[in-house]
């Protein structure tokens, strides 16, 4: 008795699919981050046609509208989609939404590093679902790449191929684990040029104990013409936090919150246990830890861990035990909205000297240690609609620029290096085409201040990493461990 379906051996991978039989009763089955499911197409139940799939076309786009990858899954969605699509969010009134449908077609995207990642579907699907589908074949594409960018798309074009053909199949998702794909791929990646990193600086030249940032911009498969320094057994951490302030006019902090992450990369060989231990003194909200605590304790609010990392021994000694698996991953995500010390202090002062003539004053203190700097800050202040001309003071520092964008009426401020500890003060003296009558409608007209910016080597919560150890150490095998610590802006912003 044939099963209703008579392709339902497609929803296995293709490796796999090579060598299935198909037999009477077999029900599909999908995986996500290597957890195998039972689908729900029973005989019977789906009157003799298969289920709906879950995506109907994917590509990847450049910024310029250029197709870079494209692929049909299953042929019920008209052609010209990918044009369709460019031209909609290109012309959409500010930022378009990431799901929208068009003519009966759904059209679900993500942004990432300059690409367009697009699903389009036909069918009543999950849009969280999809968008979660995206964002980690976005992950597995960095993973076998190196480097998320058009350049390194294009070069590895054949091995991305191979990669959505083994995560999906006729519209549904089969794995996004870095891990089992690694056994079915077999192209070799091209090294691209790693991008430049954000923080564009003279730097002297790298300590035996340091390396550059893009070290860690190294498929996790095989390369063409693998060199020995690619196959260094090494594995990267990064405590990376962004923080999200509010400041009034006084510079008081009205709502402050820190969503930080524990991130790994491994390049490890053997899968050895890794034991990860942080602050003896981390307390988390409504969790009764032992171990350390009271004044100046590191206290989350909540935090939630990647399945493969054991907590037998977090409760005491604050170590986290696991087998790290290939490719990037979060160790740990945790968010804190307590009182912490904000990083920058800023304090705008307005004053109208003549109807037609305003001074704005706009300083800003950096409130961390003098041997921390914090790369490419730029602060942004919107303008009067009335605004003819901006005229610009700037302190003494070197290596600071400001302009008015008259076709946005803001004002950029960027400074390319500020020091731990420093003050710097930008001035604008606005010449109104149109009087402002009194300065409460002033106010109204200019701000809010906004604040962007990139400190390396420092984080706001003092989560430390004490140290990173492997569980059974042997002499012959000795890794190269290295930490990272950056704190960016997700969302500064200061009233008036």
């Amino acid at each position: 008795k044939q099963h209703p379906w008579p392709d339902a051996k497609r929803l296995l991978p293709h490796s796999v699919a090579k060598s299935a039989r198909h037999v009477s009763g077999a029900m599909p089955y999908w995986m996500t981050e290597g957890v195998w499911a039972q689908g729900c197409c029973q005989e019977g139940s789906c009157n003799g046609f298969p289920p709906p799939g879950m995506i109907s076309q994917f590509y990847i786009l450049s910024l310029r509208g250029d197709t870079i990858i494209t692929r049909d899954f299953r042929g019920d969605v008209v052609k010209g989609t990918a044009e369709i699509f460019f031209r909609k969010v290109k012309f959409w009134h500010g930022d378009a939404p990431p799901i929208f449908n068009l003519d009966g077609v759904t059209y679900i995207f993500v942004k990432k590093n300059g690409l367009y990642y697009v699903a389009t579907t036909g069918q009543n699907v999950s849009p969280c679902a999809v968008v979660e589908l995206l964002s980690k074949m976005a992950k597995v594409f960095k993973d076998f790449c190196g480097v998320l960018n058009e350049e390194s798309i294009r070069k590895n074009f054949v091995l991305v191929y191979e990669l959505l053909d083994e995560m999906v199949d006729f519209g549904h998702a089969q794995t996004t684990n870095t891990e089992h794909l690694k056994s079915c791929i077999h192209n070799e990646a091209v090294m691209a040029e790693p991008p430049k990193t954000g923080l564009n600086l003279n730097m002297p030249a790298w300590n035996p104990r340091t390396v550059p940032s893009n070290a860690v911009h190294r498929p996790v498969g095989p390369t063409q013409n693998d060199s020995s320094r690619n196959k260094k057994n090494e594995i990267f951490v990064d405590i990376l936090e962004r923080i999200t302030v509010l400041m009034n006019a006084n510079g008081v902090v009205v709502n402050s919150a820190i969503d930080g992450s524990i991130q790994m990369k491994s390049y490890l060989m053997g899968n050895p246990e890794l034991k990860l231990a942080l602050n003896e003194d981390i307390q988390i909200k409504n969790m009764n830890l032992g171990g350390f605590g009271g004044y100046g304790a590191v206290t989350l609010d909540d935090c939630n861990f990647h399945e493969c990392v054991d907590l037998e021994e977090f409760s005491d000694m604050r170590t986290l035990s696991f087998y790290p698996p290939d490719g990037e991953f979060a160790v740990m995500n945790y968010r804190v909205t307590g009182d912490f010390r904000v990083p920058f202090r800023i304090s705008p002062f307005v004053e109208q000297q003549t109807p037609h003539k305003i001074e704005v004053t706009i300083i800003v203190k950096a409130d961390i240690p003098e041997q921390n700097y914090a790369g490419n800050v730029q602060i942004t202040c919107m303008m009067p609609k009335a605004t003819a001309t901006v005229s610009n003071q700037l302190g003494a520092a070197t290596g600071q620029t400001a302009e008015y964008v008259a076709s946005d009426h803001k004002l950029t401020w960027t400074i390319k290096k500020f020091q731990g500890a420093a003050e710097s003060t930008l001035k604008s003296r606005i010449t109104l085409s149109t009087p402002i009558s009194n300065a409460a409608n002033v106010r109204k007209e200019i701000g809010p201040v906004s604040l962007t910016f990139e400190i390396p080597m420092y984080n706001v919560s003092n989560l430390q990493v004490r140290h990173l150890r492997i569980a059974e150490k042997h002499k012959s095998y000795n890794p190269c461990r290295w930490v990272r610590y950056v704190t960016q802006s997700s969302s500064y912003v200061c009233r008036f």
